[in-house]
């Protein structure tokens, strides 16, 4: 697999069952807490749907019709209507390493500044250091507290980055 064999495509309702496999499988491999946390969350089994709102968005990862991986971007609840929060950024292993990651966040952020965003806001956890490193690798700083109201009490690390 080279990253020329994937394409990013805009999620499809077909894509809920494998979005919502990929992200508990990603979340269970690096043991975050399911209460809290995008495991629980009712979007996950509905990722399709949740997407289809004003200034929302999600992408998939595809290669010969099976799904990968994906990440999207939403209006941060309980906060300032241009700020836009990276969400459910998340990869097999099999992808991971290639340059996918970073070629679906550029993406991402792409589409948040078309969509008027002057900000965008993420969440993620201490163990997961490659995300981590690719969000400061685009720019993002950390952030002593979280930002709006995503729920996702568990997750511990806040990264923001204007656009």
């Amino acid at each position: 697999m080279t990253p020329f064999d994937f394409i990013i495509r805009e999620i499809q309702p077909e894509d809920n069952d494998a979005l919502s496999s990929i992200i508990r499988a990603v979340l269970t491999e690096y043991k975050i807490p399911q209460k809290g946390t995008a495991y629980e969350d009712h979007a996950t089994d509905h990722m399709y749907e949740t997407y289809q709102n004003d200034r929302t968005a999600y992408y998939v990862v595809e290669q010969d019709g099976l799904v990968f991986g994906g990440a999207g971007i939403s209006p941060l609840e309980g906060n300032d209507k241009n700020i836009c929060e990276l969400q459910k950024m998340y990869f097999l292993p099999a992808i991971r390493g290639k340059g996918i990651g970073k070629k679906l966040l550029k993406f991402c952020l792409t589409e948040a500044k078309k969509l008027g965003f002057d900000k965008c806001y993420l969440e993620t956890m201490p163990n997961m250091q490659t995300a981590r490193y690719l969000y400061k690798e685009f720019g993002f700083k950390k952030l002593e507290k979280p930002m709006g109201n995503t729920g996702h009490y568990s997750c511990n690390v806040w990264m923001v980055k204007n656009l």
